[in-house]
């Protein structure tokens, strides 16, 4: 497999434009080659028995039930703002939308 070129590294860059110095496209093609080699190596040893994961130990939620439990009323929730309308705090606009 060819090594990524100079020319498709500036591609990329231009595709995100960034710009790059000369020496920063020969630097990143050596980086993204190495890189486009491991990624290969990789799909090598993958085999169809293997599933893909995004990570190595299973991983779950641990969920609580919801339970209604004692909390502030809105006026002590509200007594230390200092502004509010219609039981919410009130802040000041900043999107200059109403």
């Amino acid at each position: 497999m060819p090594g990524i070129t100079r020319e498709e590294v500036a591609h990329l860059a231009r595709l995100a434009r960034l710009e790059l110095k000369d020496e920063e496209l020969d630097h990143f093609a050596g980086q993204l080659d190495d890189i486009i080699g491991a990624v290969a190596r990789v799909s090598e040893v993958a085999d169809q028995d293997v599933p893909p994961t995004s990570h190595p130990l299973p991983l779950t939620n641990v969920m609580r039930p919801d339970v209604v439990r004692p909390s502030l009323t809105p006026e002590q929730a509200l007594s230390g703002a200092p502004a509010q309308e219609q039981q919410r705090f009130k802040v000041p606009q900043i999107l200059g939308e109403e």
